[in-house]
């Protein structure tokens, strides 16, 4: 049972990534709102880790990293590194000091926003472009802001995929029994 389970998880969360990297590169880029485009899959990795923990979380933000780079044509690896280590430290303080709920949801998907911006605009800022930081915080700021209306949108399905014990506070969790 447990193995079925694992699998329709799999399966779920492939769908959801498709859904999503579908909905980021193919639809939003003709939606833009004073020429930004969204990034959503981010969102989708913060989500899948804050509610399913580190181990789905890095392996949700190594797929989606894949699929931000090749959607972004970022150097290799960028956002595959950086997408797969968010899931893997979203879910580690999921997993120990954070309680799963929408307010950290959204805390933690405006941190990682931000900081896929800066990934963003680093390359900018460097040669041979070297273009102020100054001029690229206002889109980067644009940029996050539009995300997180839409990261709205993402928390229903993501929450929906989580496992329902685990989103449940500590002390409201049912306990184990220890000779199973």
């Amino acid at each position: 049972m447990k193995r079925k389970t694992l699998i329709v998880s799999i399966l779920l969360h492939t769908l959801l990534l498709i859904v999503v990297y579908v909905f980021q590169s193919e639809i939003l880029p003709y939606m833009r709102i004073g020429g930004l485009v969204p990034l959503l899959l981010p969102v989708a990795v913060t989500g899948v880790a804050l509610y399913e923990g580190k181990d789905t979380g890095g392996i949700v933000g190594l797929f989606a990293g894949i699929l931000c780079d090749i959607s972004f044509n970022n150097p290799v690896g960028t956002f595959t590194v950086l997408l797969t280590l968010v899931g893997l430290c979203v879910g580690a303080l999921s997993d120990t000091i954070v309680i799963r709920g929408f307010m950290m949801y959204y805390l933690f998907c405006t941190v990682v926003l931000l900081i896929c911006a800066f990934v963003q605009m680093f390359p900018l800022m460097i040669y041979p472009l070297f273009i102020p930081a100054h001029v690229l915080i206002p889109t980067a700021i644009q940029q996050t802001l539009y995300s997180l209306f839409l990261a709205l949108l993402i928390w229903f399905p993501v929450r929906a995929l989580g496992n329902r014990a685990d989103r449940m506070p500590p002390s409201r969790r049912p306990l184990k029994n220890r000779f199973n």
